[in-house]
């Protein structure tokens, strides 16, 4: 894994509040989406393990699920590109086999060698199902499975690994949740004092039973008031915030994940929520890579887009 380790740090960059008249407490957010040119964020924490699994197995082919803006489809396909790894996409919506030029996160999976297998949103729940998976490998030969959102044992312990000694005397780690393995591997991290706020991308919170498979603390709580109606769902009012964020602090912040995250932190830290001078800890998990694809999407709308 000599290739990953030189990547292994991000630089964490505290964030001016009074721009956003705040006082009373302080944010910083570690830039896990500098990680790595292509393989950002908490993808490139989930594949650092699975891959040097892959590589003791003496796998040669990665495949995986996702859909059509997938960050976890594009890290894949740059991860199995620079390791020397034949990669496969399994993609939900088979309609989108004739937009793959018209999709910027699969035209560059495609660019990184990854060969994309289009199956219908009805074939796609059965991805888990032990059988499905007996038919991909003989269709495909044999692979090693990396889960939709790459969330596994491998990918929780590699997600432990963005806390570390500078992070022990922040009082809040805030962090977005799709799947919750990332979460699970920050509240494994974690101190007993620290509290783990986690942002549901989408509705509900039912990632706290994923949490519970790989650690019994209990430090952390999961929102899904700041989710904007669902996955992948955003409004005017967040496209403005994530553009203001970038003016302010020239960090760029995506539609799904770390936008939805920060735009709850800011309101949370206006209601009072946090203790007055607590110390908050955001991870950006990168994800900048579907801007496009929602730019897109807005265009067609005739909606303000991501700047």
């Amino acid at each position: 894994m000599e290739h990953f380790s030189i990547y292994n740090n991000s630089p964490i960059a505290k964030i001016d509040l009074s721009v956003f008249n705040i006082l009373g407490n302080s944010l910083s957010i570690k830039r896990e989406d500098m990680l790595h040119p292509f393989v950002s964020g908490n993808k490139f924490r989930k594949l650092k393990y699975n891959i040097q699994a892959a590589q003791e197995q003496g796998q040669k082919t990665l495949l995986t699920f996702g859909g059509a803006f997938s960050n976890h489809i594009a890290a894949v396909a740059a991860a199995g590109k620079e390791f020397g790894f034949e990669t496969i996409g399994v993609i939900r919506g088979e309609e989108l086999e004739v937009k793959i030029s018209e999709n910027a996160t699969l035209s560059f999976a495609k660019s990184c060698g990854m060969r994309l297998y289009f199956i219908s949103r009805e074939a796609y729940r059965d991805k888990d199902n032990p059988e499905f998976i007996i038919n991909l490998k003989n269709q495909f030969g044999d692979f090693y499975l990396l889960p939709e959102g790459g969330s596994n044992a491998l990918a929780v312990k590699g997600c432990e690994e963005i806390l570390s000694n500078e992070t022990a005397s922040f009082n809040y780690i805030c962090v977005p949740v799709g799947t919750g393995g990332t979460m699970a591997g920050l509240v494994k991290a974690s101190n007993k004092e620290q509290q783990i706020l986690g942002f549901s991308a989408l509705k509900g919170t039912f990632q706290a039973a994923e949490i519970a498979k790989y650690t019994p603390k209990t430090n952390f709580e999961i929102t899904d008031d700041y989710c904007f109606g669902g996955y992948g769902k955003i409004d005017i009012d967040l496209i403005r915030f994530i553009n203001e964020f970038r003016e302010k602090t020239k960090i760029s912040l995506d539609p799904v994940y770390t936008g939805k995250m920060i735009y709850g932190i800011m309101d949370l830290l206006k209601k009072g929520h946090f203790k007055e001078n607590s110390r908050i800890f955001a991870v950006h998990t990168g994800g900048l890579q579907g801007i496009a694809g929602m730019n897109q999407k807005l265009k067609n709308k005739n909606l303000p887009i991501i700047e």
